[in-house]
C-alpha cells in the first residue's frame, strides 16, 4: 500500500476534518490504533533526531518549545492524538480486543518513553538551555523547569547501568498497573446477584427494583439482577432487609481481586509497591513518597501525616459517637444482642437518618431528573461565568448514550467541546472521571486551540418506566466532575503541557470539590429541582433537611477518606522490600482511622485503583488537602454571594484558566489574598476544634 492510500485509510494520519476537529469515532477501527501508535513512535524519533542534530546553539525556542510544521501541522503530534483517544476508550468503552492491544502496546510505549527521557544528547541540549537561557516569562520558566526536572526524575543523570535498570522497572510497572485495571474491571463485571423470588426484594425502593429488572432484561434473564456498579450496589446495601444478601453483596465488593483465579491482584500490588520504591531509590530518594511529594504542595511526608493526623484528632471523637448511635439504632430494632457488621452499616445508618431528619436519597430522587440536573449545572456555569452549552448531534460520540455539546464564552465566542457520558456499560470502568480528547494551547500562528473535555460517570440509568432520576450523591458527583471540566475548558495558556488540569496533583481536586458546595445551596436547588411527574419545586422543608443532614456521619466519612490516605502512605513510605501479607498490612496501616471492627478476609488494596493504576500513588491525601482549599475558597463566595460574578471571574482568572503556569499556592493566594486554613472546613463540617495550630 502506498503512503497516500494508507493515510486515507487511517483517520489518525490526516486532519479529522470535523467540526472543531473533534474525534471521528465512527471512522476508527481497532487496527487503526496499532498502526497509528507505531507510526507515531517513528515520527517522534524523527523529530528528536532533528532536535539533537540541529547545528545551532541550543535555545529555548529550538529545544524546549520547538515547533516544526515542515511536514504539516499535526504530523509530529500523531502519538499524542492516538494515545489520547485510545486510553480514553480503554476506560469508557473497552472490550477484549482493546485490552489485548493495551497489553501489547504497554511495553512498546514505555520503552519509547524511556528512549526519549534517557536520550543523552537530548538531555545535554535541555541541560544547556537550563543553564544558559535568555530571560524567560513565568510560563516559559515553568516549562523549562518541568522539562529539565522531568528528564532528571526519569533517570537522565543515572549511569548506563542505572538507566537500564530504570527501563526494566518502568516497563514492568506500566504493564502491571494495566493488568491491575483489567483484572478489576473483569472481576467487577463478572459478579451478579440474580433474584427470581420477589419477596427477596423487600425494603428496596421502586427505583432500585426497576433498575434491577432493566439489568436482568438487558442480560436476557428473568427477575432482577443487581451488580457491583455503584448505582446498583449502594441502594441494595442501604435498603434491602435481606441481611444475608447484603452480606453476599458486601463480601463480593470487598474481596474483589483476592480470589484464587486469574484476576487476583495481590502479587501485582506487592510488586508495584516494590517497583516504585526501587525506582525512587535508584533516583536518589529514600522512598517513593519522597520522590512524588517533591513536586506537590504538601512537599514532604511529614506535612501529609500532619494533615491526616490533625483530621483524625478533629474528627475521630465525632466518628466514634456516630458509630455508637448507629449501633444503638440497630439494637433498638433487632435486640440488645445484635452485633453490627459492615454489611449492616448503611442499612441502620439510613434508619437513623430517617428517624433524625426524615430524609433519604429516595425521597429526593424524583426531584433530580437527569435532564433537569444537566440544565441546573449548565445554568450554574452560566450564572457564574456567563458560558452557555448547546447540544450538537453532528459531533460524533463513541456510544449511543453519550452527549456532545459546544460551549460558548460570555461574549458568544467558541470556548470548548464538552462530552458527557452518564451511565454504566459493560466495557466501562466504575467510578467517575474527567478526561480530555484535546488539550488547549496557542499554536505557532497565535491561534488559541480550544479543548475537548469529557466527563464520564456511572449514574442511575433510565428504566422502562422512569427517566434517569439521581440521588443527591450523584448530583454531587456530577458537580465534582463538572468542576474538573471547567478547569479544562477555561484553560488559557501557551503550552499544552501546562494547560488546564496539568497542575500539581494536590491542587487538581480544588476546582472539582469547590463545585460540590453548591449541592446543598437552596438558591441553586431552586433552579432545577422539580418533581419529574408533577413539576412541583422541591419543598423548602426538604432543602432544610438536606442542609441539616449535610454533616450526618461527617466524622465517619472523613475518617474513611483519611484511612485511604494512611494506607497509600504506608505502602509508599516503605524503605525496604515489601514482603508483608497485604491483608494484614492493610488492617494495621489504617487502624488509627478505624472505628468499626475489621473483617479478616476483606481487602481494599486489590481494588484501590487510585494508588495502584490511577496516578494517585503517594497522593491520595490530596482529596483532603483540596477539601481544605475548597472550603476556604467557597467561604469567599458565601461572603460575597454564591453566584457573585466578580468573585467567580477572579476564581476563573487566577485559578481555573492558569493551569500549571505558576506554583499552585501562588495562584491560590492571588485569588484568596492569603494561604488557606483548616478553619472553614471545620466550620462547614460542624466540628468544634482548636484551630490555632491547624494552618496548612
Amino acid at each position: 500500500m502506498n503512503d497516500t492510500a494508507r493515510e486515507k485509510a487511517n483517520p489518525f494520519f490526516a486532519p479529522y476534518d470535523t467540526l472543531h476537529d473533534t474525534v471521528p469515532f465512527d471512522r476508527i477501527t481497532i487496527s487503526d490504533y496499532e498502526e497509528a501508535f507505531m507510526e507515531g513512535i517513528r515520527r517522534d524519533d524523527e523529530e528528536i533526531d532533528k532536535i539533537i542534530n540541529d547545528p545551532e546553539e541550543p535555545t529555548f525556542e529550538n529545544t524546549i518549545a520547538r515547533v516544526d510544521v515542515s511536514k504539516g501541522v499535526g504530523y509530529y503530534s500523531l502519538l499524542d492524538r492516538v494515545s489520547t483517544v485510545f486510553y480514553c476508550m480503554l476506560s469508557a468503552e473497552s472490550n477484549d480486543e482493546m485490552d489485548a492491544l493495551a497489553q501489547k502496546m504497554s511495553p512498546i510505549l514505555t520503552k519509547h518513553s524511556n528512549d526519549v527521557t534517557l536520550n543523552k544528547k537530548l538531555f545535554e541540549r535541555i541541560k544547556y538551555v537550563y543553564e544558559h537561557h535568555r530571560e524567560l516569562n513565568p510560563e516559559e520558566q515553568m516549562l523549562l523547569e518541568n522539562s529539565y526536572d522531568g528528564f532528571v526524575r526519569s533517570g537522565a543523570l543515572l549511569d548506563e547501568d542505572g538507566k537500564e535498570r530504570l527501563r526494566a522497572l518502568t516497563e514492568e510497572a506500566s504493564l502491571l498497573s494495566l493488568q491491575f485495571s483489567q483484572n478489576l474491571l473483569k472481576e467487577t463485571k463478572a459478579f451478579e446477584l440474580h433474584i427470581t423470588d420477589e419477596s427477596l426484594l423487600d425494603g428496596l425502593p421502586d427505583t432500585a427494583r426497576d433498575a434491577a429488572a432493566h439489568t436482568a432484561k438487558e442480560k436476557g434473564k428473568e427477575g432482577w439482577v443487581f451488580t457491583l456498579d455503584f448505582p446498583s450496589f449502594a441502594p441494595f446495601m442501604t435498603y434491602s432487609t435481606q441481611r444475608e444478601l447484603r452480606k453476599k453483596m458486601y463480601m463480593a465488593k470487598n474481596t474483589l481481586c483476592t480470589h484464587d483465579n486469574s484476576e487476583n491482584n495481590i502479587d501485582i500490588c506487592k510488586r508495584l509497591v516494590n517497583l516504585r520504591r526501587e525506582m525512587a531509590q535508584l533516583l536518589g530518594f529514600e522512598t517513593f513518597a519522597d520522590y512524588v511529594l517533591k513536586r506537590r504542595m504538601a512537599t514532604n511526608t511529614a506535612n501529609v501525616y500532619k494533615l491526616l493526623n490533625d483530621l483524625i484528632e478533629a474528627y475521630k471523637p465525632k466518628a466514634i459517637e456516630e458509630f455508637a448511635e448507629i449501633e444503638a439504632m440497630a439494637r433498638k430494632m433487632e435486640g440488645d444482642g445484635f452485633e453490627l457488621q459492615p454489611w449492616d452499616f448503611s442499612f441502620y445508618s439510613h434508619k437513623l437518618q430517617m428517624e433524625r431528619y426524615n430524609l433519604d436519597s429516595e425521597m429526593l430522587r424524583p426531584y433530580f431528573r437527569l435532564d433537569r440536573v444537566i440544565d441546573g449545572i449548565f445554568g450554574l456555569a452560566n450564572r457564574l461565568y456567563g458560558i452557555t452549552f448547546k447540544e450538537n448531534k453532528d459531533i460524533q460520540v463513541y456510544a449511543p448514550d453519550v452527549k456532545a455539546y459546544e460551549v460558548f464564552d460570555k461574549d458568544g465566542s467558541y470556548l470548548a467541546v464538552f462530552y458527557a457520558d452518564f451511565f454504566p456499560r459493560k466495557g466501562k470502568q466504575g467510578g467517575a472521571w474527567m478526561t480530555e480528547y484535546q488539550g488547549q494551547w496557542i499554536d505557532y500562528k497565535g491561534r488559541n486551540v480550544r479543548p475537548h473535555v469529557s466527563v464520564v460517570m456511572n449514574l442511575s440509568k433510565p428504566t422502562d418506566t422512569k427517566p434517569s432520576l439521581l440521588t443527591l450523591g450523584e448530583v454531587e458527583t456530577f458537580l465534582h466532575e463538572f468542576g474538573h471540566s471547567l478547569h479544562g475548558m477555561f484553560a488559557n495558556t501557551k503550552y499544552e503541557s501546562l494547560s488546564g488540569t496539568n497542575v500539581w496533583w494536590d491542587f487538581v481536586e480544588l476546582p472539582s470539590q469547590f463545585m460540590e458546595n453548591y449541592s446543598v445551596e437552596k438558591e441553586f436547588l431552586r433552579t432545577f429541582a422539580f418533581h419529574y411527574q408533577t413539576d412541583e419545586p422541591i419543598p423548602d422543608e426538604y432543602i432544610e433537611r438536606i442542609v441539616k443532614s449535610r454533616n450526618y456521619n461527617i466524622g465517619y466519612s472523613c475518617l474513611r477518606q483519611v484511612s485511604f490516605g494512611l494506607l497509600d502512605m504506608a505502602y509508599y513510605t516503605k524503605k525496604d522490600e515489601f514482603t508483608d501479607d497485604i491483608v494484614a498490612f492493610e488492617k494495621e496501616a489504617w487502624s488509627k482511622a478505624m472505628v468499626m471492627r475489621q473483617l479478616p478476609d476483606t481487602c481494599m488494596t486489590t481494588q484501590f485503583s487510585h494508588i495502584m493504576s490511577g496516578g494517585y500513588a503517594a497522593g491520595y491525601y490530596s482529596y483532603k488537602w483540596a477539601e481544605v482549599l475548597d472550603a476556604d475558597a467557597f467561604s469567599v463566595f458565601k461572603k460575597n454571594g454564591i453566584f457573585d460574578q466578580q468573585t467567580a471571574q477572579r476564581f476563573r482568572d487566577e485559578v481555573l484558566s492558569k493551569g500549571g503556569t505558576e506554583h499552585p499556592m501562588t495562584l491560590y493566594k492571588r485569588f484568596r489574598g492569603q494561604e488557606p486554613t483548616i478553619d472553614a472546613l471545620l466550620e462547614r463540617n460542624g466540628i468544634k476544634a482548636d484551630t490555632d495550630n491547624s494552618q496548612q
